[in-house]
């Protein structure tokens, strides 16, 4: 009898183990509706959270940066229309556009496959710390009707950081390889995505140093297309606050000279010419004029 209730009292206690373990372990993410909006954010606990909003400007914005827009353009416009095209790695100086170029170029492709009845371009973010859920990430997207063009901000890999390897796995190697309706977008401020010290630590310690780098370089390897970015020139910043000027309706409220001489004073200040410093530059002076941020209809189309 006793030994009957010792088992009873075990048996209920792994009940107990095993309904806490099933508490404790992750719920399937749901079943994404792709048709739910254009734009979406991927969050592991939960799939993909739609995004009805995106922060972007229009494309005819992006100053100084035209031979790397209208390549990206080209790209990925090849790729909503089922033709073969390149994984892309945006790389260079910060604030000059990288993020806001893929963005819009996401925008100006879905107005181009309205004109001609195209399935819409998904555009799915993947934040950089969880790349390393980008296997599960690729189950969801392999199902989707529509074209995704998969994107992550900012990527970098940092010492005894191993998430890389899910993310060469995922855009070219292993079994099943990239799926045919995924394209993979990144942005970085390092060519090869790994800091400099990390590659030449790897080189100085490793048995065969060669092989070494080889591991870590290989990686900005699996994007067929690199868009560099440097730092703009004193016309091509003047050209992006130009532009802003324009679309904003600012012109008639302030005199050209002044706009130069004031923007050319605020990049002193800021120690450096990019978009980022020239939208920077104009949200300061609409708000001195008492102007909202704004875009003209023309602008925004």
């Amino acid at each position: 009898m006793t030994n009957e209730t010792e088992l009873a009292r075990i048996a209920s206690s792994l009940e107990a183990v095993a309904a806490a373990l099933g508490r404790l372990a992750p719920r399937p993410m749901a079943e994404p509706d792709f048709a739910a909006a254009d734009c979406f954010v991927f969050e592991p606990q939960l799939g993909l959270k739609p995004v009805p909003r995106v922060n972007r400007v229009p494309i005819v914005l992006l100053k100084g940066i035209e031979r790397s827009r209208d390549t990206l353009f080209d790209n990925t416009l090849r790729f909503a229309s089922g033709l073969p095209a390149n994984n892309a790695l945006l790389w260079g100086a910060r604030g000059m556009g990288k993020s806001s170029l893929v963005k819009a170029v996401h925008a100006a492709v879905n107005t181009e496959n309205a004109r001609n009845d195209r399935p819409a371009l998904k555009l799915v973010e993947i934040p950089r710390e969880d790349i390393a859920h980008l296997p599960d990430l690729m189950h969801l997207l392999v199902r989707s009707p529509f074209p995704i063009l998969l994107f992550c901000d900012d990527l970098s890999f940092d010492h005894d950081d191993t998430a890389y390897k899910s993310l060469k796995a995922a855009l070219e190697g292993g079994v099943e390889g990239r799926p045919e309706n995924v394209l993979f977008y990144a942005t970085s401020n390092r060519r090869h995505l790994l800091p400099r010290d990390m590659i030449e630590n790897e080189r100085s310690t490793a048995i065969n140093p060669s092989e070494a780098v080889e591991e870590k370089v290989s990686l900005s390897d699996r994007f067929g297309l690199w868009l560099g970015f440097h730092n703009c020139s004193q016309d091509q910043f003047l050209a992006m606050i130009e532009g802003y000027v324009e679309a904003y309706g600012l012109k008639d409220l302030v005199e050209e000279d002044e706009i130069r001489r004031a923007a050319l004073e605020w990049a002193t200040t800021r120690g450096s010419r990019s978009g980022r410093v020239a939208h920077q530059f104009i949200m300061d002076l609409a708000g001195r004029l008492g102007r909202p941020l704004q875009l003209s209809e023309e602008s925004a189309s």
